[in-house]
This record gives C-alpha cells, sequence and structure tokens, in this order.
C-alpha cells in the first residue's frame, strides 16, 4: 500500500504456511541481529528493508522495528530509505525484467495504451496519491508501476508520500520498547496520531480513485476522437 505496510500476497502466504516458512519470525530475528551489530547495525537494517521490499516479505515488522531500534526520527529515516531504494529495484525488475510478459498479454489493446500514456504524462501525481493511500499493497505497486508509463524520476519523487505512514507505525513501534512486543496487541499506540494518519489515507484514496478514472477517460475520449 502506500504506507509502509506491506503484506504478503496471497499466494505467497500459502506456500509461507504449507512449507512451515513463518516470515515475521525470520524478520524479528533479522531485527535482533541488527540490533546486536551496534554502530553499524543501521546500514544492516537497511539492506534487509530492500531485500524484503524486493522478495514480498511483510515489511511492516521492520517498520515497527525501527522504532525499537533506532527511535522515532532516525528509524523513520532509515526506513524510508530502506523503502525508497527496495521500491526502485523493484520498479526496474518489473520494467526490464517483466515488462515484455505483460506486452504480450495487452498486445493489441489500444484502451489499455491509451490509459498507460496517460498515467505516464501525470505520473508524479499518480504515485504521490497511491503512495499516501492505504489501500494500495506496497510491494505490489513498486512492480507494477514498473510495466507502466511512469518515468523513472516521477516514480522516485513520488516516494516522498511514504512518509507520514512511516512516521506513524516507527512511532508506533518506539512505544513498544521491545522487540518482543512488536505486533503484540498489547502494544501501546496512539489514537490521535493513527486516526490522523487514517484520514490522509483516506482523502488520498478518494483523490486517487477520481483523478486516475478521470485521466483514464480522457485517454479514452482522446483515442475515440482520433480514431
Amino acid at each position: 500500500m502506500g504506507f509502509i505496510v506491506s503484506a504478503m500476497p496471497a499466494w505467497a502466504e500459502g506456500t509461507a504456511i504449507s512449507s512451515g516458512f513463518n516470515p515475521q519470525s525470520l524478520l524479528k530475528n533479522a531485527l535482533e541481529w541488527v540490533e546486536s551489530l551496534g554502530a553499524i547495525g543501521a546500514i544492516a537494517f537497511m539492506a534487509i528493508y530492500i531485500v524484503a521490499t524486493i522478495a514480498f516479505l511483510p515489511a511492516f515488522i521492520l517498520t515497527l522495528g525501527a522504532g525499537v531500534l533506532f527511535g522515532v526520527w532516525l528509524g523513520s529515516i532509515y526506513v524510508f530509505i530502506g523503502a525508497t531504494f527496495g521500491s526502485i529495484a523493484a520498479f526496474l525488475v518489473g520494467r526490464y525484467l517483466a515488462r515484455n510478459w505483460v506486452a504480450k498479454k495487452i498486445a493489441g489493446n489500444d484502451k489499455f495504451r491509451a490509459i498507460d500514456r496517460a498515467v505516464g504524462k501525470e505520473g508524479l501525481k499518480i504515485v504521490l496519491l497511491t503512495r499516501l493511500s492505504p489501500i494500495f499493497p506496497f510491494n505490489l505497486l513498486n512492480y507494477a508501476f514498473g510495466v507502466t508509463g511512469v518515468s523513472a524520476k516521477d516514480y522516485i519523487i513520488g516516494s516522498i508520500g511514504m512518509i507520514p505512514g512511516t512516521i506513524m507505525f516507527v512511532y508506533i513501534g518506539s512505544l513498544a520498547g521491545n522487540l518482543a512486543l512488536l505486533g503484540n496487541d498489547a502494544q501501546p499506540t496512539n489514537p490521535t496520531l493513527q486516526w490522523t494518519t487514517r484520514i490522509i489515507g483516506f482523502i488520498a484514496t478518494v483523490a486517487v480513485t477520481i483523478y486516475v478514472t478521470r485521466i483514464a477517460k480522457q485517454a479514452l475520449n482522446q483515442l475515440t476522437v482520433d480514431s
């Protein structure tokens, strides 16, 4: 989603359960390892966040853990850096390794090409709004943007939309005070901060829905006129 709260896709979750693979436990162990590294732990944390983003792992637990290990401000910076570089890597994979396969699937579909061109023209606004909106899965969105006409520049700048959610969840993690409490119901929260971020996310969700619909409609109308 727009906020850095990435969930595993259904197929990956099923595979994890059937194979006994528990990504949350894996990432908690990684956080404990980062904690033991001392001064260089921040570098290791950002590297782990990048890998988790590319691999569709639930980086939410890492975001919370950053609050415990580094505090709100440093934790937010490290999460933002890790998530940004991870999302860029996924974007490039989607653009240069998966794009041909997707192109074959949509070959001959004039409507999709029109929408793709429209999204390319307004890429920054769309990326920014989807990053702010919590309904868009963060990990999947990284790859999805890779097969659109969004420029790499607009995609990267749009990453600033992740900042509000990043700060909120790092702050919530900092309240836990202990890695063992991450994800537990007993973990303290700040209702005011949560509701503020939810409202921002809701507004962004409505805005991006209206905006993308309008752009797509304009593109399709233009296609009709040109034909």
